[in-house]
């Protein structure tokens, strides 16, 4: 049973291999498959005759089939740093890793909505990009995809994407203003780090997680809006934003917050906002309670209403309220009260 399992196997790949070779067509090497009729760009033919501007086709014929390019492979334009632009067709749905590795020449490239996925790496110090609108039909900002392109002033983060990987926007030095659109639920460890010219982040109410060193030496820095969603801030999150003067955080309850979270970032002189029900909170938990001036913001618990008849809601240092109190220290009218 075992031999005839094995035989199909190997019937079968062998089948598959004779619809799949690899051509060359004007110094671009495909994977070109007649039998799925889909092509894969693998290899970019680095010679001193290859032009600057690079057009992937939409389709490649080979053997009298005509097959669509759906996918720009790993590694195959990395390192290639005569390269200036380069068009993506709207027939590739994927861009390896490392496609596009240290081409530090490319200045403009066209990314199609088409691509649903951009590999670890894929445009890592492409340093003379200068602006890149993700498609979306992205989802996810991963690993390092961006790192290094200190030549990027804007970046456009469209409503699809979810998380920011780790290292994605690392020493983008160039980059001034960065919007973190409302789908966003997650920035990894260091997705903004060393990213110099940013003076300003609002961190959407839908991210949950700040990841260590996520905005660490953003040395520019001067103000930060953290979204009422935050439940953690790691390690060093904010560590060096030497410039930091003005904190808001909307979250009624404290964050768990790594006790290094704004390392010398000098928040002795800074201003932090907070719901004003959670106010003692905050100053009780570090390193929050650094900050040289702590002031409430209105987060809606003062607009709640009361019968005259009736007791005044009653709500914990972190502003949840509380139907049934024992002894503590809870805020009552917005003021600090003991119950015995």
């Amino acid at each position: 049973m075992k031999k005839h399992l094995l035989l199909i196997v190997m019937l079968l790949s062998v089948a598959a291999s004779t619809f799949a070779v690899e051509v060359e067509i004007d110094g671009l090497w495909y994977d070109v498959n007649t039998e799925t009729k889909e092509a894969k760009v693998i290899r970019y033919q680095s010679s001193a005759e290859n032009k600057d501007d690079i057009v992937i086709p939409e389709t490649v014929v080979y053997d009298g089939v005509t097959c669509s390019v759906t996918s720009i492979g790993e590694w195959v334009f990395a390192y290639s740093r005569g390269l200036t632009s380069v068009t993506i067709p709207n027939s590739v749905t994927s861009i390896g890793a490392y496609a596009f590795q240290e081409c530090s020449g490319l200045t403009s490239i066209t990314i199609p909505n088409s691509v649903t996925s951009i590999g670890g790496l894929a445009f890592e110090n492409c340093s003379g990009l200068t602006s890149i609108t993700i498609p979306n039909s992205i989802t996810s900002i991963r690993y390092g995809v961006f790192s290094g392109c200190y030549g990027l002033t804007s970046v456009t983060i469209p409503n699809s994407v979810t998380s920011i990987g780790s290292l994605a926007f690392h020493y983008c030095y160039g980059l001034t203003s960065v919007i973190i659109p409302n789908s966003v639920t997650r920035i990894d460890q260091q997705a903004f780090e060393m990213c110099y010219g940013l003076t300003s982040i609002t961190i959407p109410n839908s991210v949950t997680s700040i990841g260590a060193y996520a905005f660490r030496e953003c040395f520019g820095l001067t103000s930060v809006v953290i979204g009422s969603g935050v439940k953690s801030i790691n390690s060093q999150a904010f560590a060096n934003c030497q410039e930091l003067r003005d904190v808001t955080c909307y979250a009624e309850y404290v964050p768990s917050t790594a006790s290094y979270a704004f390392g010398d970032s000098n928040i002795r002189n800074a201003t932090l906002h907070v719901p004003t029900a959670s106010i003692d909170a905050y100053k009780m938990t570090e390193p929050w309670s650094g900050f040289k001036f702590i002031e409430g913001i209105e987060t809606g618990i003062k607009d709640i209403k009361t019968n005259a008849t009736s007791c005044p809601p009653i709500y914990d240092l972190h502003g949840h309220r509380v139907e049934n109190t024992t002894k503590g220290l809870y805020i009552v009218n917005g003021n600090k009260v003991v119950i015995k």
